[in-house]
């Protein structure tokens, strides 16, 4: 097989399993955390063992979703801290930011973080630590690395700001979580209230020389 058939072969298998993942998304949109492997092979047209052929098993499909979705918030997150704002509007875009994209597809957040709640018979549940904790372990460290890239935090700065960035997306999820299922608030008032929180020290650590600021 030369390089041009492999290449096409694989261009190929990227643009089957990119349907696929939209015919799950549209599923999961619908469903929630119900959304079967059942559901998803008939939306996109396949019997169960096709899909399994590709994703292996529900947690394989669990996986690349998680990972579509997590890519799509990251760049949306970026993009809030690197807007020409002042330092306290852009940190409230930031936290708007995560709190739009999971009250805009409440049942894709369901599905990412309380996978267990669509357990069916015959289909094995999740460990809801298991899968949703590599996603905030990973949004945490693309935060830190954010924070340690635009702000001189002095001796200690890269453990500081590991810290700050696992703190902060553990916040923005525990409170998005409780907000998103009982509106207790605007969501304006909400961010307004988490970003009155964090804006002791971050609002006097002064921006990193050479950086790009925040």
């Amino acid at each position: 097989m030369d390089t041009t058939q492999r290449t096409d072969q694989q261009r190929s298998a990227d643009r089957r399993r990119r349907e696929l993942l939209e015919a799950a998304d549209r599923v999961v949109l619908r469903d929630g955390p119900q959304a079967s492997m059942n559901a998803i092979a008939a939306e996109a047209g396949i019997t169960k063992p096709i899909l399994y052929r590709h994703f292996g098993d529900k947690g394989g499909l669990y996986a690349a979703l998680a990972k579509r979705h997590t890519d799509a918030l990251l760049d949306s997150l970026r993009a809030a801290v690197d807007a020409p704002a002042d330092r306290r509007e852009r940190v409230e875009a930031t936290l708007d930011t995560y709190l739009t994209a999971i009250e805009l597809r409440p049942q894709v957040y369901r599905f990412l973080m309380h996978p267990a709640e669509g357990s069916q018979q015959g289909e094995q549940g999740f460990d809801v630590g298991v899968h949703s904790a590599p996603l905030l372990r990973r949004m945490g460290e693309e935060l830190a690395q954010v924070i340690e890239e635009r702000l001189d935090l002095g001796p200690g700065g890269q453990q500081l700001a590991r810290v700050w960035g696992h703190g902060i997306v553990g916040m923005m999820h525990a409170a998005g979580d409780w907000w998103l299922g009982e509106r207790p608030c605007s969501r304006a008032e909400l961010v307004r209230s988490l970003a009155d929180l964090l804006w002791g020290r971050l609002a006097a650590a002064g921006d990193r020389v050479g950086g790009p600021g925040f």
